[in-house]
């Protein structure tokens, strides 16, 4: 032990002693109360005293406060609380119960997978700080290396320059789903033809799920002819009002189609379409705090009650793979 904290550790008993001699009146009930001996007890209070430069109680048949000890005795009480609380609050982060947890998520998972995640850890952590923020791929990586947040879930695998300073902690393999309005015309078939979809839809939004639009959608865009480039939010109020169609990652719509508030469509002649994304963090030598450790958890949880953990590694995924970064 290095003689600093030596010396802080000496300070707090001195205060403590001082604390308790003044609330009990004695110092031998000081003593008792704190379990040592009174000799050691004493020393302590010489040593205060002789730092603060004056006597601290008046000695005789009945110890009181001097008017030295009268000032002095708030502050430490004051020291006394401030480092209980301290002490208290580091056994709460060590635990996952206090902390700060920082978050940015890309907008499609937000909501189906970020939101009851959260929930849960609010119900039984809601003493720990939470901050959560929603963006595009691009805001979130930035938000990563500006050191504003500690976790970052992005379109996954990334192939920006700093993504070798990413480690991936939890890995999503998403379906991306065509959908309309329940009374749009394309609703009565279910089961469509490319052709069909592009011909019907009127208009197809093109919705960037990717790090860029994926091929397959763009295509079918063009060859629409009356395709619109909007945000997802933008695209899913319009289907609202049953006009036109287009491609959600499923987890941003999964509320909707369950209420039947939109419908999926079968492209039968289109290979499914999936999206992959990962929950990371900056690669750095110290482990995550209890707090977050949580989250990671109650996220990877909340991926597999919604099936979108990411399989084992195989051909078929490293083509999909493949094709999801064009």
């Amino acid at each position: 032990m290095s003689s600093s904290t030596t010396e802080s550790a000496l300070a707090t008993d001195q205060l403590l002693a001082f604390q308790r001699i003044a609330r009990e009146g004695s110092f031998s009930r000081a003593a008792f109360s704190l379990d040592i001996g009174q000799p050691a007890v004493s020393s302590r209070i010489r040593a205060l005293e002789q730092a603060l430069g004056g006597p601290l109680f008046t000695r005789g048949r009945r110890v009181a406060l001097t008017a030295l000890g009268e000032t002095f005795l708030p502050y430490v009480e004051r020291a006394l609380a401030v480092l209980d609380e301290g002490m208290e609050k580091g056994r709460l982060a060590g635990t996952g119960q206090r902390g700060r947890v920082t978050v940015a998520a890309l907008g499609s998972l937000a909501g189906g997978l970020v939101g009851p995640a959260l929930a849960e850890l609010l119900r039984s952590h809601s003493d720990v700080e939470w901050m959560i923020r929603s963006g595009n791929h691009e805001s979130v990586l930035q938000a990563l290396w500006d050191g504003l947040v500690e976790l970052g879930l992005v379109v996954w695998p990334c192939t920006e320059a700093l993504a070798t300073n990413l480690t991936p902690l939890v890995v999503l393999h998403e379906p991306v789903v065509a959908v309309c309005h329940p009374k749009h015309e394309l609703a009565q078939r279910r089961a469509v033809t490319q052709e069909e979809l592009v011909r019907r839809a009127q208009p197809l939004y093109r919705l960037r799920w990717w790090r860029n639009h994926h091929p397959e959608i763009v295509l079918l865009a063009e060859r629409s002819g009356a395709f619109v480039d909007v945000p997802m939010e933008t695209a899913r109020h319009l289907m609202s009002q049953s006009i036109g169609a287009g491609f959600f990652v499923r987890t941003y719509v999964a509320e909707d189609l369950a209420a039947g508030e939109l419908v999926e469509l079968t492209i039968r002649d289109l290979a499914p379409l999936y999206r992959d994304s990962a929950l990371v963090r900056r690669t750095r030598p110290l482990p995550l705090s209890p707090a977050a450790t949580l989250f990671v958890d109650a996220l990877r949880a909340q991926a597999k009650r919604l099936g979108l953990l990411a399989p084992a590694r195989s051909p078929r995924r490293s083509g999909e793979r493949r094709r999801g970064r064009s």
